[in-house]
């Protein structure tokens, strides 16, 4: 009869598809049993948006049948534990396993649609998420999480007064919206918007989080420097539009990711309205702003292009109604969200795998 360490020889013959070693030497394999003809272990994904779930699973399921005996009944549960490459002593964010950017060289690509609705899906999948509004001129995560009017808590702990984030659909968030009347334009110096992200971050009880998604202004300025002065970010993922004046720009965007004394992963490029589907058409696509330009973009770069995201109506009235498009079910958008999300999801485990950890950025001037 087939003992434990059968089942664990043959699963050390089954690669992880993404980090290209095998699920025993990279500890994803527990609580292996075997009664009779009956086997059962738990495979630990290192995030539980993984697409690969299936091919996994298919695979062991060979491997065992082939190596051991094709007479097993085998049951598998899959759990996650998000991988982080975040050192242990840091002090910012401790409890806080990745950090990601969300950029665009330039507004109105869509770039706060992208990360609500990435941020929600990481959600809708189990992962503990954050988000923090740090377009601080022009905050939209109030009225996309239709959240306009409230106001965040303040706790105290350990003596030390903090805000708690707001919370809606399972994600913690936080938004110079929150703070002060919608109708009042922020006239701020960079020191003061500076100041203002330095307190989103450290003043507030964000607890754990398997991902804490910033929403970053247009451009590359204050915020920017002031977000990787203060902790060591993940990766960025820059969003676009397929036409050439928003390239343009996004070229900026990620030539300041990639300078040597900032030096954080780019995880791929986002192209956002990459078509319009009329909803009464649902099989045409017409291409407004140009055709391909993000996948060109990301080829001549080589950075992997994550997702291209359709204009639909539906789009539009979830930022506007506070029902982002990834909550609604079997529609092209939720699915476009959906791919997007997972391919997020797999390159931060893969990035955590194969690159060093990112540093705290120090610029002197």
């Amino acid at each position: 009869m087939p003992n434990q360490s059968d089942i664990l020889n043959a699963l050390s013959y089954v690669d992880d598809p993404d980090l290209k070693q095998d699920l025993v030497s990279l500890n994803m394999i527990k609580d292996v049993k075997v009664e009779g003809n009956n086997v059962s272990f738990t495979i630990e994904l290192t995030t539980p948006a993984c697409p690969l779930k299936g091919k996994i699973e298919s695979d062991c399921i060979n491997t065992i049948h082939n190596m051991v005996s094709p007479d097993l009944q085998i049951d598998i549960t899959f759990t996650a534990s998000v991988t982080s490459a975040r050192q242990q002593n840091e002090s910012v964010l401790k409890d806080v396993k990745n950090i990601i950017a969300i950029a665009s060289g330039k507004g109105g690509v869509g770039k706060s649609t992208v990360a609500v609705n990435l941020a929600l899906g990481l959600a809708k999948t189990g992962a503990k998420v954050g988000l923090i509004d740090a377009d601080i001129y022009g905050p939209s995560i109030p009225t996309m999480l239709g959240l306009q009017g409230e106001r965040p808590k303040v706790v105290e702990i350990d003596g030390q007064h903090r805000m708690q984030p707001l919370e809606k659909y399972g994600v913690k968030c936080l938004s110079i919206g929150f703070l002060v009347d919608e109708t009042q334009a922020i006239v701020w110096r960079g020191p003061m918007v500076s100041s203002a992200l330095k307190q989103f971050v450290t003043d507030t009880e964000w607890g754990e989080l398997d991902y804490l998604l910033f929403d970053l202004p247009p451009g590359t300025g204050d915020i920017h420097l002031t977000l990787v002065q203060t902790m060591p970010v993940t990766a960025a993922v820059v969003v676009t539009t397929p036409q050439e004046v928003a390239l343009a720009d996004v070229k900026k965007a990620v030539s300041m990711f990639k300078m040597p004394n900032i030096n954080i992963p780019v995880l791929g490029i986002v192209e956002n309205m990459a078509w319009f589907t009329p909803a009464e058409l649902p099989d045409n696509k017409y291409y407004i702003f140009g055709k391909g330009g993000g996948e060109a973009f990301a080829k001549e770069y080589d950075i992997p292009l994550l997702g291209q995201i359709p204009i639909v109506q539906s789009i539009r009235e979830g930022g506007d109604t506070g029902r982002p498009a990834i909550l609604e079910e079997n529609t092209p958008s939720s699915a476009a969200f959906e791919q997007l999300l997972q391919l997020v999801a797999r390159h931060i485990a893969i990035r955590n795998a194969q690159i060093e950890p990112t540093k705290k950025v120090d610029i002197k001037s």
